[in-house]
């Protein structure tokens, strides 16, 4: 399934967030922060956002997210989020109100080694799963809320590098051999043109792989991955497992990413065709949710949108696009 937003389909979309929010009687949203053991490392920084009784108060420039509020619901779905490369787990808080606001409860992690504080171990991607598998387990099995969610009812979503997480997650198996082949055809990429400005040849990749090092998880019924990275490292072969519900979003502008070495490699890999979405004069960074100005100067690399995209009305239309399918696939 292909599909390309227009302004009429915002407009039916922003219909559809209506009904969504008449259905599920939208929530005021908790959040909460949380340190997870990981073994001999720091431990995983995180957040979680879940649907609250609460009618006050906010966090910090959120409106509507209420700290350390009590729960409210019961066998409510977890969907755990996967940030991009040098992000944090409050990357996509936009999308992670949204689900929280129709009854899901949210969690994310920052990646250690590949997250704002230090990318040091950004090659290492088979740490991303794994991380992405403790939070799970930390979710459903220690969280001091455990007893409402429902263990049946479990989704992933990520971006960029943490759409590739999630593909693994889902139990897609990547070829890291691949990159040097890649960048020795496209050497003016931007994966190829960073790694050489890092030092790192990619002809001669420092990568040893663990022999345990793609981490599937068979409790994830269902996943969106936007603008995956190393979509090329996937073959028909590599996919043959990821089996389970797939959105995959493409911004058609998309220069840090191009295809069709991205998102239609995966898509064509896949046996079981993906609820596929292309946005018209999207880049890369329009899957981040609208800047404030503070980050908006600090980062003006992710902050910026081509001229007269609208990021934040496509937010609006891209939350309820990820509802409706995690609602869909885990709810209905």
């Amino acid at each position: 399934m292909r599909t390309v937003i227009t302004m009429t389909a915002f407009l039916l979309c922003f219909g559809a967030a209506t009904a969504i929010a008449q259905a599920v009687d939208v929530r005021m949203v908790g959040f909460e922060k949380i340190l997870i053991d990981n073994g001999s490392e720091t431990p995983l920084q995180g957040g979680i956002w879940y649907p609250t009784s609460g009618r006050s108060a906010a966090q910090g420039n959120r409106p509507g997210v209420v700290s350390n509020a009590p729960v409210q619901g019961d066998h409510l779905p977890l969907i755990v989020l996967s940030h991009g490369g040098g992000g944090s787990y409050e990357g996509h808080h936009d999308t992670a109100i949204a689900l929280a606001q129709a009854g899901f409860v949210v969690a994310a992690i920052n990646h250690s080694g590949d997250s704002y504080d230090g990318e040091s171990k950004v090659l290492q991607l088979w740490r991303r799963p794994k991380q992405l598998h403790t939070l799970i387990s930390y979710m459903l099995g220690k969280w001091s809320e455990r007893r409402i969610l429902d263990h049946k009812k479990v989704g992933a979503f990520g971006f960029s590098n943490g759409g590739f997480t999630v593909l693994v997650a889902a139990g897609g198996i990547p070829d890291l051999t691949r990159i040097g082949a890649y960048c020795q055809a496209h050497r003016d990429h931007d994966l190829c043109t960073a790694m050489r400005r890092a030092g790192i040849d990619p002809r001669n990749l420092p990568i040893r792989e663990p022999r345990d090092a793609w981490i599937s998880d068979v409790r994830i019924k269902a996943i969106v991955a936007a603008a995956p990275a190393f979509g090329f490292t996937f073959d028909k072969q590599g996919l043959k497992n990821a089996r389970i519900p797939i959105q995959i979003w493409r911004a058609k502008n998309d220069r840090h990413q191009p295809t069709p070495y991205y998102e239609e490699a995966v898509r064509a890999a896949l046996s079981v065709p993906p609820e596929y979405h292309v946005v018209p004069a999207a880049g890369h960074y329009d899957f981040l949710p609208p800047c404030d100005k503070r980050l908006a100067a600090a980062k003006p690399e992710i902050c910026s949108s081509a001229s007269g995209f609208d990021r934040a009305a496509f937010h609006a239309e891209f939350n309820v696009k990820v509802v409706e399918f995690f609602r869909a696939h885990l709810v209905d």
